[in-house]
């Protein structure tokens, strides 16, 4: 009977405290070299993981998969109560309308001020002007930018593009927030501040999965720890730190 609903969208979902599900999630790539193997991963409403892991570890796989960027070559993925293995296609950019993503490239449109930046998001989602004249300044005010709307990307320091760029993906109020390496082209000072936003973003509700290398944040941070060693998870731990690579 399990697999007769599995594909339906929502099927138990407004009742599960999972929001995020991996069973036995294996991927290949075309010249056969595993990605993943056999992982399992289970994440909570409102939690707050961090992904680890030396380049090659399958970590960036795993944000692709969560997105439905890839498909896994088996296993299953549940993610918001979408089965993401038995997606209709046409059915993806809504499922996406529920995630947030922030890269460590930051990818602003260089021609377009603070604001058109985050208003771009609204529009494609077709959110009524009047609703995106409110919205995108109470957003540029949670992240620190209320004054900064008319600035252009390249008028802006590192930390000040890469909030713009958490706006952004903040502005439609995702359920869950995926950051890959969010700090990665940041200095110390503005890495931490970042990672302190993303930190209350998290205690506002949203569950935030983060990316990095940032071993110092990591291990000041105190949060769960998920580590990612050749396509396998090797560590799960809470309020985990960055374990030294051991062959």
């Amino acid at each position: 009977m399990a697999r007769e609903v599995r594909g339906r969208r929502r099927r138990g979902y407004a009742g599960s405290d999972e929001i995020i599900t991996m069973k036995n999630v294996s991927k290949a790539y075309a010249t056969g070299a595993p990605a993943l193997k056999g992982v399992d991963l289970h994440i909570k409403r409102g939690e707050f993981v961090f992904i680890v892991g030396d380049s090659g570890s399958g970590k960036s796989t795993m944000i692709k998969l969560l997105l439905r960027e890839l498909v896994p070559s088996s296993g299953d993925i549940n993610v918001m109560g979408y089965d993401l293995t038995r997606i209709k296609h046409r059915k993806i950019p809504k499922f996406r309308r529920n995630l947030g993503i922030v890269f460590q490239d930051f990818r602003l449109l260089k021609d377009r001020n603070v604001y058109e930046n985050v208003a771009f998001a609204q529009r494609i989602i077709q959110m009524p002007s009047k609703d995106i004249k409110r919205n995108v300044p109470s957003i540029l005010a949670t992240v620190g930018l209320a004054g900064k709307y008319k600035a252009k990307p390249r008028q802006l320091s590192g930390g000040e593009q890469q909030r713009v760029a958490i706006a952004r993906a903040l502005v439609n109020r995702p359920t869950i927030l995926l950051a890959d390496e969010p700090t990665g082209n940041l200095d110390p000072k503005n890495s931490w501040e970042i990672m302190k936003l993303l930190e209350q973003i998290n205690e506002n509700g949203t569950t935030v999965l983060v990316v990095t290398h940032n071993r110092e944040i990591v291990n000041a941070m105190q949060k769960r720890v998920v580590t990612m060693k050749k396509g396998v998870i090797v560590s799960d731990e809470e309020k985990g730190g960055y374990i030294d690579d051991e062959d």
